[in-house]
């Protein structure tokens, strides 16, 4: 590494253009690879070694990054983000041309009057695939037919109420619209790629969920091919699919590699900048102080004492996340699909999530990317079979030694405040 560390730095404009065009792909949930095969197989195609191999899959659009093919003898680690995208659907086409929408993970509210592309499968090509863009989604139309509760904020949207606006007029709107092909199940995605925002270091866009994972994924996976030639490491760099209805790609990936170790990167709340949550005494996380690292659920303990031992030494900023039964990302891929896997979850706190307003900070993006780049080359450096070691260094807490008072002030803070 540079003297300089790069998560203190501004973003380099060629690795932020690299990082908007993952995000800004084109890839709703089941309809994934625009992402893992318009933008990110190129990508990787520009750096990785020529013994590296891209696995696919039948029934989805996921991919595998594999640094040794075939080495099924050598301790695995699954780094996985996931490509899937949430997005509305069209519902039903109206006779006065409304195009009725449902708002899957979006909050009804947070979309009215926002520009959107609609893609939709060609009916004389089946396979085929064609975009509309031009219209808005909208709720109640103007404010002066809206009820009092509206206008006073008493009372909200509902998901039923809403609809693409294509602006039809004249004659036959719905036959209009069924012409060009639209129909029930059509995605429709939020149409805003990220830009620079206006704090330093800051960015924001729709859809960091979770291009931003695929994003650090994929840096992680060009620093590994350029400084390191692996021994005792294999990296699984992963894409997974349909992780927004369930986590169900990770989780087969995870029963095809059955990998040994799996990192999942996703997406994590500013919960100190969230609105009206005070009461909730949430971990305080926050923008620009550091990647984030699942605590509880199922993760692995060994694996999150390797990851906090490089932040130290590296000095690289870490917020603590404490997750409960379940890290609510890909981290759980090892559990779900039945295989015995130390896993863990890092992520960056982002702002606004599931909206077209979604922000977060470069230097927690860079933190993540070397921190999870640091630590497997760490592991590979480590002595002994690191299959054995992860066995045999369970943490015991029959063996803990005792706190007093008296010794507060020795005791070394580990994350946030």
């Amino acid at each position: 590494m540079s003297k300089k560390a790069p998560w203190t730095a501004p973003m380099p404009d060629d690795q932020f253009d690299i990082m908007r065009d993952i995000i800004s792909a084109p890839s709703p949930v089941g309809l994934e690879s625009a992402m893992t095969l318009g933008v990110l197989q190129p990508y990787f195609k520009s750096f990785m070694p020529k013994s590296w191999v891209m696995h696919q899959h039948t029934g989805n659009a996921s991919v595998v990054w594999d640094t040794h093919p075939g080495k099924d003898d050598m301790f695995s680690v699954m780094i996985v983000g996931h490509a899937d995208k949430i997005r509305m659907q069209v519902r039903k086409i109206g006779n006065d041309g409304k195009v009725w929408i449902n708002s899957d993970s979006f909050l009804p509210c947070t979309l009215i009057g926002h520009e959107v592309t609609l893609y939709s499968e060609d009916p004389d090509d089946p396979g085929k695939y064609r975009s509309l863009k031009g219209g808005t989604v909208e709720a109640l139309g103007a404010i002066h037919f809206s009820e009092m509760g509206h206008r006073t904020g008493d009372k909200g949207i509902r998901p039923t109420q809403l609809y693409l606006d294509l602006q039809v007029h004249g004659a036959n709107k719905a036959d209009q619209i069924k012409r060009l092909g639209i129909k029930a199940g059509d995605a429709i995605l939020l149409d805003r790629p990220i830009k620079r925002g206006f704090s330093p270091d800051t960015f924001y866009g729709a859809y960091l969920d979770n291009g931003l994972g695929c994003f650090v994924t994929a840096e992680v996976a060009k620093l590994i091919a350029a400084t390191t030639a692996l021994k005792k490491v294999r990296c699984l760099f992963a894409i997974a699919s349909h992780e927004e209805i369930g986590r169900f790609g990770s989780r087969i990936l995870a029963g095809v590699y059955e990998p040994d170790a799996l990192i999942a990167v996703d997406v994590n709340h500013d919960y100190s900048a969230a609105p009206n949550i005070g009461d909730r005494n949430m971990t305080p996380l926050e923008m620009g102080k550091g990647f984030t690292m699942s605590v509880g659920a199922i993760v692995s303990e060994q694996l999150n004492m390797r990851v906090k031992k490089v932040a130290a030494k590296f000095k690289i900023p870490m917020q603590l996340d404490v997750t409960g039964r379940d890290t609510g990302t890909d981290g759980m891929a090892g559990v779900l699909a039945s295989i015995d896997s130390a896993a863990t979850s890092i992520g960056f706190p982002t702002r606004n999530m599931h909206t077209i307003s979604e922000s977060g900070h470069t230097g927690d993006v860079l933190a993540a990317i070397h921190v999870i780049k640091e630590t497997i080359v760490a592991m590979d450096k480590e002595k002994g079979d690191l299959s054995d070691t992860f066995k045999t260094t369970h943490p015991r807490l029959d063996k803990t030694k005792p706190i007093t008072h008296q010794g507060f002030d020795k005791i070394k803070q580990v994350g946030q405040e």
